[in-house]
């Protein structure tokens, strides 16, 4: 196999737009997987010289046919190392990495900080090169197949910085952040593992075990499947083998949260086996409202806390429909914030749910039933 992906030139470590990287020398990638492939990706699209490696030989041939990087040659001298390896191995290689390659800072981008950063410093190695990252972004499918040089973009990047790490090596990890399109944001390992126990960790269990409910029902049931049980159940499709490892090197942040969830989860239960005590419709009404609280606490497009007005345009299940759809809603003026489309069992049509500015609600709906499109429903109704 032809290795065509040499280092590029200063002339050409440019993006396609013409953006100079902030990176600068060989970037090594250890672990091809998604995670890793997508960074090569991403950084080959600023220009920047990005060599691969992996204990798979056919996952690290693969990434390389996709163009995610090269092959490592033996006067590699990196500047940066990205260790992109399944948790349970992370503290292993990085200590190989440190060791073979003493003039460069080593990162790594595993979900949980603390365990490995622990591991390493009872074994007495030495960390100041190292500094531990974390970026919020995945996919439900995995490997090299799946990888995207846009998997990054407008995601925090968590940096894991103590006393002993240099600013020249600090910049290099943020500058890896951003040339991917990441926003760096620093934490303690501590405060990063607390916070991706309950945004990220617990969620996947509560996806999985709702999932799992699923398993055994009639068809009938399924059929009447809705956006509520897909939403909610959209991450249970993950690998069990990564989240073995997560979960384990995390247990006891995520369990302080189920622990939690419990609670509420049985309170709830014992409300509703008798709807009608005293009590009982005040504790379901407490818990929904609770949760619309949470839920106006996340961020919304591009980290802002700015909300939006939904409409429901039926879409007839024909070419072209689609791109019409969206055609009109250009020539009114309107910003698609997000869209999410659902298909009705054995209908000939979909549901297109348009997430809007709240001032062009009215205009887009308007408009469009100027122009024949069925408006199913929409936030004001």
């Amino acid at each position: 196999m032809s290795d065509t992906s040499d280092a590029p030139t200063d002339a050409t470590a440019k993006s396609a737009g013409g953006v100079a990287a902030r990176l600068s020398g060989t970037v090594r990638v250890v672990g091809s997987g998604l995670l890793g492939a997508s960074i090569g990706h991403a950084l080959r699209a600023k220009g920047v010289d990005v060599v691969l490696s992996d204990a798979s030989p056919a996952q690290l041939r693969l990434a390389i046919d996709y163009g995610a990087g090269r092959a490592a040659r033996e006067d590699d001298a990196p500047a940066l190392i990205v260790v992109a390896v399944p948790p349970d191995v992370t503290a292993d290689v990085i200590e190989e990495e440190l060791s073979r390659f003493p003039g460069a800072v080593v990162t790594d981008v595993a979900s949980v900080k603390l365990e490995p950063y622990r591991a390493l410093r009872d074994r007495g190695v030495d960390l100041t090169r190292y500094i531990g990252s974390h970026p919020l972004a995945g996919r439900e499918r995995g490997g090299a197949i799946s990888a995207r040089a846009d998997l990054f973009i407008g995601r925090p990047w968590v940096v894991c910085r103590d006393e002993e790490t240099r600013g020249a090596d600090l910049a290099l990890v943020e500058a890896l952040a951003l040339d991917v399109g990441a926003m760096p944001l620093e934490m303690t390992p501590e405060e990063h593992d607390r916070s991706v126990a309950l945004t990220s960790h617990v969620p996947q269990v509560v996806a999985s075990l709702l999932a799992a409910r699923l398993a055994d029902a009639d068809e009938g049931s399924l059929r009447l499947a809705g956006p509520g049980v897909r939403d909610t159940t959209r991450i249970a499709a993950s690998a069990p083998e990564l989240w073995v490892q997560i979960l384990g090197a995390n247990a006891a942040p995520v369990v302080d949260v189920l622990d939690a969830l419990a609670e509420d989860l049985r309170e709830v239960s014992a409300a509703l086996r008798d709807p009608d005590a005293p009590g009982s419709r005040r504790t379901v009404a407490d818990a929904i409202r609770q949760g619309n609280e949470g839920v106006e606490r996340l961020p919304g497009k591009h980290g802002q806390n700015r909300r939006f007005e939904t409409l429901v345009v039926m879409v007839d299940d024909t070419s072209g429909q689609l791109a019409r759809l969206f055609s009109d809603l250009g020539e009114l003026g309107v910003n698609v914030e997000d869209l999410r489309l659902e298909h009705s069992p054995g209908a000939q049509f979909g549901l297109a749910e348009i997430s809007v500015a709240p001032a062009a609600l009215r205009g887009a709906i308007e408009g469009l039933e100027a122009r024949d499109w069925r408006i199913a429903g929409n936030t004001n109704d």
